[in-house]
């Protein structure tokens, strides 16, 4: 609008809405106020409800509020919604203007030409509307001055822009929506907007398809909202195609756009396509910032920090990768998911992945050798504090984060396992077997102690098939034990003992002793849990031998501890005592905390058996101490049960309950069916104990039970059995069973050659007894 008098029936633009002005008669028309321009509410609002409780509830009747996001994920829709339902607050007007910052073909507007628009639609005559910028803006807010408006400015390019259009009324209202943050705008109050939880997205997708889908179709809608990256512009688009074709049913519907390789294509609607959205953020950026959101789309993992990103693009010094990487958050072109970490939309991912396919093959190749150079170096590095392993030479990248103390490298660690599970993938995929190796050389101490344990498989699994291409066999014998150890963990003792057996050939093929003992120990450790006392006490005695011919004082202490746990499961717990102090002894002396731990928690379980339950409790939350330090959860939640043993054992059955309680769903989260038995068992005796729960004790017991049969464990199945027998033994109708179940606990003790079978068996003639004198319960 120029700004000249309208003739009779012109058609002119406010706000962003057409209106056609009829003057009817002679002379000057009568001034023309509008006053509400916002355009029309949308019956299939959906969702939203905390963000507009929010604008409600915040926004009151004064102030600035910035609705911010990401291309196409509904600010302009819930702004509209909270100025309807506002409206009745401000009678004085509801304004909507249209800035165009993103708008394809057009110039983001000018806020002189929107202030020439808006002082014209409050009746002021064109020839009087000052030509300057801040000439306009202090009439504007004259105008409003001591008014009761809304005043929605959609799709603001930044501050700058929409500076010269906010009232200086505190009586008015500003709803801001850009994709921008508005982080300079003074007062602003902002209001980040994500995309849409899952369960609101399909209501959304089932609302505008008209569809009612229930049972497997309500699944398929979930993964065609899913794989929508749960943004509802695209959602709006399939869902408006569905709804166009009442004939298609859901299900071959989600087939067809789940077998598409170009999702942007199908969410293509006109003007509206999603790529075109995010393609006018990708415009307004300068060409090194083009380059680099380019890049990110070839990080396999799923988000990044400055140091990946600067390894990636090559943008260095890390600082202006950092800043760099603020423009992009700052555009809603990716999304800080943490303290300096950033993720691509799985959307705009795909749309940068587009583009990216255009660079040169050669350009993508570099770029992801660097990436791969740097996560395999800092892995190392962080390993190298967990593990104190020598590092390996590798070339170094040009900067990785501060990983010189063992909690950098843990946390470090625990940040990043995702992306270099990613990594390791895209080492495959490229053909680089050297590196799957390294990389999962560099994981494995993290892997064992956090998890997650089917993952590490895939991940050693991958590793073993690189190590037999190279012809590594060494790398090869590492794997196999490394397999094996967290097939232990999950339960599968038989596989376990197939990849420590190949792995003990591996190592005496290659004369390596040292190596040597480590399968030995590993096979111990299986020989223990499956009850072969014998046979772990002399794999673990070689092993012993072994080290101490080569003079490796931490071996000798592995091998050390190993034997006083065998020592302690057949009752000889002088024996056992003494081998744990003497290995606690030499890791103290070496400065190995992780031994530390878990000789201290040994010897704290000896300390229970010898009834020193004072001293079998400071060992217990010594050991509990480093393994948090450690951030072992695998070791903290057997140094809980353990002190919960002894809560148990001092009547303090509240906390020993909590303590099994916490193991158990530590146990389990991490997939250990060992401990998870354990804490079963330990737990129902604890509640059975407290004589109040003696239903839900066997129930724990029953359960501990079959666990232990599955997994091959027959000292968990005797304790579990145990268990079950003294919660029969206290009615008259479980007595019979009870004798049962005690009856084959002692066969399972005397069997294994366990401590427990003489005084199980001292219970079961008791139990005998009583029960034939009348059933009197023991």
């Amino acid at each position: 609008m120029d700004g000249r008098a309208l003739e009779q029936g012109q058609v002119y633009q406010a706000a962003g809405d057409l209106h056609v002005i009829s003057h009817a008669g002679a002379g000057p028309p009568a001034p023309v106020i509008v006053t509400r321009t916002l355009p029309r509410d949308v019956s299939s609002f959906t969702g939203r409800d905390a963000e507009l409780r929010q604008l409600l509830d915040t926004a009151g009747t004064t102030g600035i509020r910035t609705i911010d996001g990401m291309p196409g994920v509904g600010k302009t829709v819930l702004a509209v919604r909270a100025a309807h339902l506002l409206a009745e607050r401000f009678p004085d007007g509801q304004l909507m203007v249209s800035l165009e910052s993103h708008t394809r073909g057009r110039s983001p507007a000018d806020p002189a030409d929107v202030l020439d628009t808006l002082l014209t639609g409050r009746g002021i005559a064109p020839q009087r509307i000052p030509p300057t910028l801040e000439g306009r803006s202090s009439m504007w807010r004259d105008q409003l001055a001591g008014k009761k408006v809304l005043l929605v400015l959609d799709d603001a390019a930044d501050q700058d822009q929409i500076e010269p259009l906010l009232p200086g009324s505190g009586s008015c209202l500003v709803l801001v929506t850009s994709r921008r943050r508005m982080v300079a705008l003074d007062g602003a109050e902002p209001l980040p907007l994500d995309v849409l939880p899952p369960g609101q997205a399909a209501q959304l997708f089932t609302r505008l398809a008209r569809r009612g889908p229930d049972g497997a179709e309500a699944d398929t809608v979930a993964r065609i909202v899913q794989r929508c990256g749960y943004l509802p512009l695209a959602i709006v688009l399939l869902a408006g195609r569905l709804a166009h074709h009442p004939a298609w049913s859901v299900s071959r519907f989600a087939e067809d756009f789940t077998a598409t390789r170009d999702r942007l294509a199908e969410l293509a609607s006109g003007s509206r396509a999603t790529a075109a959205a995010f393609e006018m953020s990708y415009r307004n950026l300068h060409q090194d910032q083009q380059s680099l959101f380019r890049h990110l789309a070839l990080h396999p993992g799923p988000d990044m920090d400055a140091y990946a990103v600067a390894a990636l693009t090559g943008v260095h010094p890390v600082a202006r990768a950092r800043r760099e990487m603020d423009v992009l958050y700052t555009d809603h072109l990716v999304d800080e998911v943490g303290p300096g970490r950033y993720r691509l939309h799985d959307l705009i991912r795909e749309y940068a992945s587009t583009l990216a396919a255009n660079d040169p093959t050669a350009d993508r190749e570099r770029a992801m050798e660097r990436l791969l150079d740097y996560y395999q170096y800092a892995a190392a590095t962080a390993d190298h504090q967990l593990a104190r392993r020598p590092r390996p030479a590798l070339p170094a990248p040009a900067a990785i984060p501060d990983l010189t103390s063992r909690a950098q490298a843990t946390a470090w660690m625990r940040t990043e396992h995702l992306n270099l599970f990613a990594c390791a993938d895209q080492a495959h995929a490229m053909g680089h077997p050297a590196r799957v190796i390294r990389l999962a050389a560099s994981m494995a101490i993290t892997l064992r102690f956090k998890g997650p344990w089917l993952r590490a498989l895939v991940l050693h699994e991958a590793a073993a098939t690189a190590a037999r291409q190279l012809g590594d066999r060494l790398g090869e014998a590492i794997v196999h034990n490394e397999l094996g150890r967290i097939r232990r963990l999950t339960g599968n003792h038989r596989a376990a003992t197939t990849h420590h057996e190949r792995a003990l050939r591996l190592y005496q093929e290659l004369g390596n002793r040292l190596g040597e003992t480590q399968a030995l120990n590993n096979l111990g450790r299986l020989r223990r849990r499956t009850g072969d006392y014998v046979g772990a006490t002399a794999l673990h005695e070689r092993a012993l031998h072994i080290h101490q011919e080569f003079s490796s004082e931490l071996g000798e202490a592995h091998a050390l501890n190993d034997l006083g746990r065998v020592h302690r499961l057949t009752g000889n717990y002088a024996n056992a005592a003494k081998l744990h102090e003497r290995a606690l002894h030499i890791y103290r002396r070496l400065g190995n905390v992780y031994g530390d731990a878990h000789a201290s928690n040994d010897l704290g379980r000896v300390r229970q058996l010898t009834a020193d339950h004072d001293q079998a409790a400071t060992l217990h939350e010594h050991a509990l101490r480093l393994h948090r330090e450690l951030d072992n959860q695998q070791g903290e939640a057997y140094a809980l049960n353990d002190l919960g043993r002894v809560r148990r054992l001092t009547h303090d059955y509240a906390t020993a309950a909590s303590l099994h309680e916490r193991a158990l769903h530590i146990h389990q989260q991490l997939g250990n069916r060992q401990g998870e038995a354990e804490a079963l068992n330990d737990l129902g005796a604890t509640l059975a104990a407290k004589s109040a729960r003696p239903r839900e004790a066997l129930a724990l017991h029953e359960q501990a039970a079959q666990l232990a049969r599955q997994i091959g464990s027959p000292l968990e199945e005797a304790r579990a059995l145990e268990g079950s027998a003294h919660c029969r033994s206290g009615t008259a109708d479980g007595r019979n069973d009870a004798l049962n179940d005690l009856g084959k606990a002692v066969e399972i003790y005397q069997r294994i050659g366990a401590a427990e079978a003489g005084p199980a068996a001292d219970r079961l003639r008791a139990l005998a007894v009583a029960h034939n004198e009348n059933g009197t319960p023991m």
